[in-house]
């Protein structure tokens, strides 16, 4: 690919065959657009979209991806070759002083927000190797899986209103637990907090009807792209409530995501074979496309005032069960899935323990200390701890990345 006229550091997260998308502000101007990051600048679409066909213009106008997202994957091919064509060298962008001095923003003068208004959010539990770690743990080996869980990609509906972008402290939530050895619960601060490694990925696409199922070879159409999310588990509160439905209050005190939404066009350079699946899944289930990706994460923490430790390193191949798997599943109902909608991978772990996707699994519910920087331990996460997730695919001397995904531990409150 030529190069774009807009200079693009050594290393850096967002070269021109990346262009993700995110949602910015700035103090000048406060009003929630569209960008594509590009090197250590935004390009705002918002200020180029009279450059665009008239039938994108308002997506491009918009304060958040929704109405992109609806398009279809014909309109996002198209919007993404126009923004390549105006930042490479000699564009109209680049010869336009007046546009160009509007267009381009400095990451380090934006603030960023949610890409798209959620209206639905679902978490799987896709990883086989944190499936079996957690089962070990509380089952023991032989009863380690579930027998379902080979299957079908087990989920389950969490809070849409409680995802936040990157950056947005978490409150350490109140609730009951239920300690060991004792008689009825008690109620207080939650004492095992733990981060989960995740990656999600948004519904593009018109949706389908209520009723009509996506067919798995056809559900790559409504994958716009991808984040990366931190799903804030209370695993005390867990625990004692999770019978027989499920996590509830111990997972919707907040779930990170980071603004930006790296789109499948980006990733097709690092595709990978699915993952092996045995025993072979139901027709509805049977993928002949590959949509499993080489991507490289990783988690650090840092204590408050503090160096940060890197902690974990992980990759997005390892999941069992593949984004296409996961629309055909959950709408093989007839569920009716909409843009902007956000799906979840579950933790994300690899089969050696510097990959374990989670605290509970990198401490070993507790019976081991996760060692950080400068002599300090951990087994769960403490106050003003701060949890950052990164990514980035690597391959033939072309890295796209996600920037972070953080968010800092505040104090329980006090009733």
């Amino acid at each position: 690919m030529s190069a774009s006229f807009v200079p693009v550091p050594a290393g850096s997260d967002f070269p021109l065959e990346n262009l993700p998308y995110a949602v910015f502000s700035t103090k000048t101007n406060p009003t929630h657009r569209l960008c594509v990051a590009i090197g250590e600048h935004v390009l705002d679409l918002k200020a180029v979209a009279h450059l665009f066909p008239a039938s994108l213009q308002d997506a491009l106008q918009a304060p958040t991806l929704n109405l992109l997202m609806s398009l279809g994957h014909e309109a996002w091919a198209a919007v993404r070759a126009q923004i390549q064509k105006l930042l490479l060298k000699g564009s109209e962008v680049e010869q336009n002083v007046d546009l160009r001095n509007a267009a381009l923003v400095a990451q380090s003068e934006i603030s960023l927000h949610l890409p798209a208004q959620i209206g639905d959010y679902t978490d799987f539990y896709s990883s086989i190797h944190h499936a079996t770690n957690v089962g070990i743990m509380f089952r023991g080996a032989d009863n380690a899986l579930m027998p379902n869980w080979r299957h079908l990609p087990v989920g389950y509906h969490g809070r849409a209103s409680s995802v936040v972008v990157s950056g947005t402290p978490i409150r350490r939530p109140l609730g009951q637990t239920m300690p060991e050895g004792a008689e009825k619960p008690v109620f207080g601060a939650c004492k095992l907090l733990d981060f989960e490694l995740e990656m999600a990925f948004f519904i593009g696409g018109p949706g389908n009807k209520m009723g009509e199922p996506i067919k798995v070879d056809d559900a790559w159409q409504n994958v716009f792209g991808f984040t990366l999310m931190n799903d804030w588990s209370a695993r005390d509160i867990q625990k004692w409530e999770y019978v027989p439905l499920g996590p509830f209050t111990a997972k919707n005190m907040g779930t990170t995501i980071s603004p930006w939404v790296v789109t499948t066009a980006a990733l097709k350079p690092f595709l990978l074979d699915n993952f092996p699946q045995e025993p072979e899944v139901l027709p509805y289930l049977r993928q002949s496309l590959p949509f499993n990706f080489d991507i490289n994460l990783e988690v650090s923490l840092k204590p408050d005032n503090d160096v940060e430790t890197l902690i974990s390193k992980s990759n997005f191949k390892h999941l069992y069960w593949t984004p296409l798997q996961q629309i055909a599943h959950h709408t093989i109902t007839g569920c009716n899935l909409r843009p902007g909608d956000l799906m979840a991978s579950g933790t994300i772990s690899g089969e050696t323990p510097d990959s374990y996707g989670s605290m509970l699994e990198l401490c070993w519910r507790g019976s081991k200390t996760v060692e950080l920087q400068g002599g300090k331990t951990r087994k769960f996460l403490q106050d003003y701890d701060e949890v950052i997730i990164r990514g980035h695919c690597e391959k033939n001397g072309l890295r796209i990345g996600f920037g972070s995904c953080a968010g800092q531990v505040l104090p329980a409150i006090t009733l």
